[in-house]
């Protein structure tokens, strides 16, 4: 069980939160740090830097509490490299074993497929498709000298 931030007022009235209502946590933390312990000890009680206070400070001037939730983080783009565009990577890989990330690229995008040459080299390393290079010169033995 996690333990509850408590918050005292008035009179040794109390009020608990729960730390993983992180939305709360913020608020209550621009709250006490403007209005009753400071923003040292706020800052010190919850857990954040300085910084990092006064800017969701002004985020919540210019916008009011929605802009204290945490958004997703990444990309919010749709990837190029889908389940089906992968699949056709590999797919044209095994048919064409020597084919270069540039042919395959071209090959998928006539096909109605998308996608750069960059994402097709990054598909092949991430799967292992590599091709292996055969070493075709001897190896000279160690102790031999030509003459």
């Amino acid at each position: 069980m996690e333990s509850k931030i408590t918050i005292e007022g008035l009179e040794g009235k109390k009020f608990e939160i729960a730390p993983s209502d992180k939305t709360t946590v913020k608020l209550a933390m621009l709250i006490e740090g403007s209005c009753t312990i400071g923003v040292k000890e706020a800052i010190s009680k919850y857990g954040y830097t300085e910084a990092r206070y006064y800017q969701l400070l002004k985020a919540y001037k210019t916008s009011g509490s929605i802009s204290l939730i945490d958004k997703k983080r990444g990309s919010h783009k749709r990837p190029v490299r889908d389940k089906e565009t992968t699949n056709q990577i590999i797919r044209e890989r095994y048919l064409d074993p020597y084919a270069s990330a540039e042919i395959i690229a071209q090959k998928l995008k006539q096909n109605g497929y998308p996608v750069s040459v960059r994402s097709v080299e990054r598909t092949i390393t991430e799967y292992g498709l590599q091709k292996k290079l055969i070493n075709l010169t001897p190896k000279r033995k160690q102790g031999h000298r030509n003459k």
